[in-house]
């Protein structure tokens, strides 16, 4: 699955939207509706990111969201200062502070957690038309027991990542010692 990034600044001295948080803490119905709140708050200015599956593969999780980051801030020319939810990231192109749960303490990164979940999750219902068989709709990706389960008995499709723990046992089952245990 891609990975995505997303930044938001508030104007200065603006009250945002009520009821920005965490988006895992949102259910979908409301994350949608922010959404659209943030998008439409008047001065807001904002970056969405995707990296590719093969990209992701390539490079790793971590480093692609970090690169998602990274690609964010370059579209915001202006930005000067950044706030990253989580650890520390290297090779920003603005300094940062790394905020541990941020999304549940700036408005900024809350905003952005409900961008990013919302275009990944609007990515994952154009998927479920393509590729029905995954269920894509329900779990919009998901290690869920049911996408294991789809993955397990029609193989991955176009978008998996081929590095996903599930993923790699199918294309590369694990080789047995044959006789280990025979006595």
């Amino acid at each position: 699955m891609r990975q995505g990034g997303a930044a938001v600044i508030f104007p200065r001295h603006s009250i945002v939207p009520e009821g920005i948080n965490d988006s895992k803490k949102l259910t979908e119905k409301q994350r949608d509706e922010l959404r659209e709140a943030i998008l439409s708050f008047p001065g807001i200015r904002y970056a969405i990111v995707e990296i590719s599956a093969e990209e992701i593969d390539r490079i790793n999780i971590l480093a692609s969201t970090h690169k998602a980051m990274a690609d964010c801030l370059k579209q915001l020319p202006e930005v000067q200062f950044a706030l990253v939810d989580g650890l520390p990231v290297k090779g920003l192109p603005v300094e940062s502070r790394a905020i541990v749960k941020g999304d549940s303490k700036s408005a900024s990164i809350a905003a952005a957690s409900i961008l990013a979940k919302t275009t990944r999750d609007a990515l994952m219902m154009q998927y479920a038309l393509q590729y029905p068989e995954y269920g894509f709709d329900e779990h919009k990706g998901y290690g869920t027991e049911s996408h294991i389960e789809a993955i397990q008995k029609y193989g991955p499709c176009p978008i998996h990542r081929k590095t996903f723990s599930p993923i790699k046992e199918i294309l590369n089952p694990p080789t047995h010692i044959q006789g280990l245990f025979d006595f």
